[in-house]
Order: C-alpha cells, then sequence, then structure tokens
C-alpha cells in the first residue's frame, strides 16, 4: 500500500465536524495529518467519516443459528434463555475448526459491511468434537484470527476460562469442547493464542473467565487478581435472574458484589450485560471505573431485561455496545434499541443526554466508541489520532435525510434513522474492505457460508 489521501465531505471527531476534511495517510494506512480545505485532494469521497464502530462482545458461531429458535410450538415447555441455550449447544457440538472459519469470515464480513472495524472475539469452543485438546490448542481460535483477516477486520481474540457447568456442579457433556479443568490449562490456552495471533497483523489477545458459575471461585479469585492490566478482561455477569438466584444460594451475594467483593475490579474490566443490579452494584461498577458490555439486540431476542442505564449514567459509568449472538448486525440499530428500551420505562428521551452534552446521537457514538475500544485493549481519546491506524465508517451524504441535515443534526440524524444502505463503506488502516454494500471477496464467502451452513443442515 501507498500513501494515501482522502478528502470526505466531513469527519467526526470528539469535539464535532471537521468540514471538508482532507486525511493523510501513510504506506502503512496511519493517519499522518487532518485538516481542512477548500480545495478537494486525492480520493474525493462524498460522505461523512465516523470512527469505525467496535464489536466488544461477540460468539461467531451463534451466527449459524441466528433466526432459527422463534418456532415456538411446544405447549407447557420454558421458552427463556436456558432453553435457547440448550439449542446453542446443540450447534457447538457440530462445528468442525473449518466450518467454524467459514461461519466466522461471513460474519465479520457483515460486521464489516455495517460499520464495524474491531470486534472482541469471546471464545469458548475451543476442543474438537470429543472434547480433546487440538495438537494447536488454539485451532478454534486461530481459524476466528484467519476469518477476521479475510474480512479485513481487526480482532481481539479473548479466550474464555470455562471449567464448570454451573455454581460448584461438574461440567455436563455438551460442554465438553469448553473446558479448561485447572488455571494451568487455561494459561497454556492462552499462551497458544497469543501465538497464533501472531499470524495477522491486526489480531491481540485478551483474557477472560465465561462467568462466575462457570468456574470455581478461587480460581476466579486467583485469575482476576494476576491481571496485570496488559489485556482486556472480559466477563458475562448477572445476564439472567436464575443466576443471580443461583449465585446467592452458593456464595451468598449478588455476582457483580461478590466480583466486587473478591477481585480488584478496575477500568479494564469489561463486565457483559449486567443487566439485574441493584443500587450498590450500579455505583460499585460505575466507582471502579469498569466497563460494561451491553448487547441490546441480544438482550431483548434473550428476554434478558433491560439494563438500568439511567442510574448507571448518573454515576458516569462506561459502556459499549456488541451483538453477541448476531441476530442484528447494526451498530446504530444496537444504539437505537438500548435508547428505546430506556425511553419506554423512564417515559423522557434523554437517555444519552449528559450535563455536559445534550446531543444524543454524539454521545452515543462518543460513549459507545471509547469504551469499545478499551474492550479491544486498544484505549484511545480520539477518534482520529495522528499516528494511530485510519479506521472509519463512511456514511453516504447524498442519503435524503442526511442531504438536508446540517453538521449539527448530522450525528441524531445518522443514530435514529440509518441503515446499512446509508453506508458508503468501511475503511480499515487506510483501505476500504467494503465499499457500496460489498467487498471483492464477498461472492466467494457467500457461496462458502452457504455451502457449510447446507452442509450442517442446522438450518433445515
Amino acid at each position: 500500500m501507498t500513501a494515501t489521501t482522502y478528502t470526505f465531505k466531513g469527519l467526526l471527531t470528539e469535539d464535532g465536524w471537521i468540514a471538508n476534511a482532507v486525511v493523510n495517510l501513510d504506506a502503512s494506512g496511519n493517519i499522518l495529518s487532518i485538516s481542512e480545505s477548500e480545495k478537494p485532494v486525492g480520493e474525493i469521497v462524498n460522505g461523512y467519516a465516523l470512527p469505525g464502530f467496535q464489536n466488544a462482545h461477540s460468539h461467531a458461531f451463534q451466527y449459524a443459528m441466528a433466526g432459527l429458535a422463534e418456532l415456538h410450538t411446544a405447549t407447557g415447555l420454558a421458552d427463556d434463555f436456558w432453553s435457547w441455550r440448550n439449542a446453542m449447544y446443540g450447534l457447538a457440538l457440530t462445528l468442525s475448526p473449518e466450518q467454524m472459519e467459514t461461519v466466522a469470515t461471513m460474519l465479520y464480513s457483515e460486521m464489516a459491511r455495517h460499520g464495524y472495524t474491531a470486534v472482541a472475539e469471546f471464545h469458548y469452543l475451543h476442543h474438537d468434537k470429543d472434547g480433546k485438546p487440538y495438537a494447536n490448542l488454539a485451532e478454534m481460535g486461530s481459524r476466528l484470527i484467519a476469518a477476521a483477516k479475510t474480512a479485513g477486520i481487526r480482532i481481539t481474540l479473548v479466550p474464555m476460562f470455562y471449567q464448570q457447568g454451573g455454581f460448584g456442579q461438574e461440567p455436563v457433556e455438551r460442554q465438553k469442547r469448553f473446558i479448561s479443568s485447572t488455571i494451568a490449562n487455561y494459561y497454556k490456552l492462552l499462551e497458544s493464542s497469543d501465538a497464533a495471533a501472531k499470524a495477522y497483523d491486526n489480531a491481540n489477545v485478551g483474557i477472560g473467565i465465561h462467568s462466575l458459575r462457570a468456574v470455581k471461585p478461587e480460581d476466579v479469585i486467583a485469575v482476576c487478581n494476576a491481571l496485570d492490566g496488559s489485556r482486556p478482561f472480559h466477563i458475562h455477569v448477572s445476564e439472567q435472574l436464575k443466576e443471580i438466584e443461583d449465585c446467592v444460594a452458593f456464595h451468598g451475594k449478588r455476582p457483580v458484589q461478590w466480583l466486587l467483593d473478591n477481585c480488584h475490579v478496575n477500568d479494564n474490566y469489561h463486565l457483559v450485560h449486567a443487566t439485574h443490579l441493584d443500587n450498590s452494584e450500579v455505583k460499585g461498577i460505575a466507582h471502579t471505573g469498569a466497563n460494561v458490555v451491553l448487547c441490546p439486540s441480544t438482550e431483548g431476542n434473550l428476554g434478558d431485561g433491560l439494563f438500568r442505564f439511567e442510574d448507571y449514567k448518573n454515576h458516569n459509568g462506561n459502556w459499549s455496545i456488541g451483538t453477541d449472538s448476531h441476530v442484528g448486525l447494526n451498530p446504530l440499530e444496537e444504539l437505537r434499541i438500548l435508547d428505546y428500551g430506556q425511553r419506554l420505562i423512564s417515559h423522557k428521551r434523554k437517555t444519552f443526554v449528559n450535563p455536559k452534552q445534550g446531543n444524543s446521537g454524539f454521545n452515543a457514538l462518543k460513549m459507545a466508541w471509547q469504551a469499545g475500544r478499551k474492550a479491544m485493549g486498544a484505549p484511545s481519546e480520539k477518534f482520529f489520532a495522528v499516528g494511530q491506524p485510519f479506521d472509519a465508517v463512511v456514511l453516504k451524504a447524498t442519503s435524503p435525510l442526511a442531504a438536508t441535515a446540517s453538521l449539527q443534526n448530522l450525528c441524531n440524524t445518522f443514530v435514529y434513522t440509518a441503515d446499512v444502505s446509508d453506508i458508503a463503506g468501511t475503511i480499515v488502516s487506510g483501505k476500504w474492505v467494503c465499499k457500496s454494500g460489498a467487498s471483492e471477496k464477498r461472492e466467494a464467502i457467500v457461496s462458502d457460508f452457504v455451502k457449510v451452513l447446507t452442509e450442517l443442515g442446522t438450518r433445515m
């Protein structure tokens, strides 16, 4: 790649819009300078550049079952998160490494098409179909990294420590592909994942515990308190009411409270869902500087509940978004679902407003991006900093509502009205990975995906 210059109709910074923005990049796609100019130079893009969206929570293999858990034909049976989980286990037991890579490649290319430039892959499908470790312990993780490379998206692989089947329970047969029985075994998996990440310049590795129910309490404490801050730490927590009831029965405390009391929770922690919190937990998460990862489309699909966003916001809590099971892939839709859920219970329309800034769309974009970058292990305060890779999603200036909006109203126009048809393309490290709704590789990626899903037969 040679040095590149783009001129955008507008570029969003953390301080607002730059009109007629000229972006100069070096040969690696890093930003040399950004300036406003009346004279367009380089590649002229009739669009508005926003920082690329950060997908802070993904289970790639679950994309293969998106939309398949909605046939509610059996009467008298529970149909909730736990019944959905049984269906998910069925898929997890069938995928080969090659099939995993194909599914993830399709998913990540779709993420790029929707404006995501980075994904944190919460990965726990580690072993072969018999539950035995592969010769390469990170075989499945390496497939996810390869998929991200093909799609052109950044990946933070977060291999999960998954040890048991519930609080104080042995793992069940359907969990056999997930299990690391000891901390030592998990660290070996982590080390192998580090080696796999070297195959792709845009890959790095985080660390995580699947949930408090999935790891022995003494091992949770040991792993968490050995963290040195060099990697982002991810964990599912307080997603379901049953999970809280089981935790109270086993530990005598709610999940987040137990975590706060036993681990040095800090701004490197990313607590996924955290749906059901009491007052002390809301305050505790925010005051430690920890981050919550919200997945509104999946949380709605599974009936998880609504996060206590207003109370968390009042404590200046940090949050990002993820697509989790991938029933939705539009980051703007995730923000809208989050906002509208809060409006329905508060009867107010100021979900994203803060004392310093009343621009809802801008605030949503800024917080989701900043906490999302931390979730990737790449924290940054500036959307487009000199010396950093140029990662952007470009919204069309020709979309009817955008074409008639002032810069003041542009963020809200995008956040509250735009869909994938309004995206001109996505840029990672200065290179278009998706343009006009497709990548150069899309036809082959779709063909391979359809073939694999047909072979699996899981969507029939």
